[in-house]
């Protein structure tokens, strides 16, 4: 039984042929083959591979904005990703380090260079066990779903405390509650893939808990400016997927 399941995604069909031929040679291999970013983006939530092949040029969605879309997703975040370049100068690999990409591939590549540079990048990744396992541990579309409800209905909360903060902070009553959905959303965002939203919500978090005079209101004031923005982009680009 095969051990890994790799993704190719290019455009070019002749591409896509070499590769999946040279990679057919290693019998731990199972090989499925994209032609676009957006099949990509639905096929690698569905199949969970190990590792993606991904073509930095292709039209419509190149391999940068393929790569953010799966990184977005909770489904495909971790899933290792590799580039496959026809312009592996050192200031086009100093860009693909920018990417959030596990590294990159130079085009045209030797058969057996292929097979040992995917291998080297499976063997840096978590074990097909281990990351198996740890997809049955994210949430599930519903259930990010419900939380992005959930985000909805605090973000109104929070607009409705924002504009009594504004009204008066000294004489603002509803401090405890204020908090208690800062500190939830500081938890428990990142679980359904809205990371910075958490991150900001954290900082807030600190900031409301050492509140203790003017200064403190207006810090308090701009973080949870920060975070209303923050919860609106996020919700933005969740739309775009």
């Amino acid at each position: 039984m095969s051990a890994h399941r790799i993704l190719v995604v290019d455009d070019e069909p002749d591409i896509r042929k070499v590769v999946e031929r040279s990679l057919a040679r290693d019998p731990t291999f199972t090989i499925r083959c994209c032609a676009s970013g957006e099949a990509a983006l639905a096929e690698a939530a569905d199949w969970a591979p190990h590792l993606i092949l991904l073509d930095v040029m292709m039209p419509r969605m190149d391999g940068p904005t393929t790569l953010a879309r799966l990184r977005t997703n909770p489904a495909t975040a971790d899933i290792p990703v590799v580039f496959l370049t026809a312009r592996a100068r050192s200031e086009e690999l100093e860009y693909v380090a920018t990417l959030r990409a596990n590294g990159a591939i130079a085009k045209p590549f030797e058969p057996a260079a292929l097979r040992e540079a995917v291998r080297g990048h499976l063997r840096a990744a978590p074990p097909a066990a281990e990351r198996d396992a740890e997809r049955l541990d994210m949430a599930t579309p519903e259930e990010v779903e419900r939380f992005r409800q959930r985000l909805r209905t605090d973000a109104a909360t929070l607009k409705d405390m924002q504009a009594a903060l504004q009204r008066d902070a000294r004489t603002f009553a509803a401090r405890d509650e204020f908090w208690t959905v800062v500190h939830r959303l500081a938890g428990a965002a990142g679980l359904y893939g809205f990371d910075q939203v958490s991150a900001v919500a954290a900082t807030l978090d600190r900031t409301i808990r050492e509140w203790r005079d003017d200064a403190g209101a207006s810090a308090v004031a701009h973080g949870l400016a920060a975070l209303l923005a923050e919860i609106d982009r996020s919700m933005r680009d969740a739309m775009v997927l």
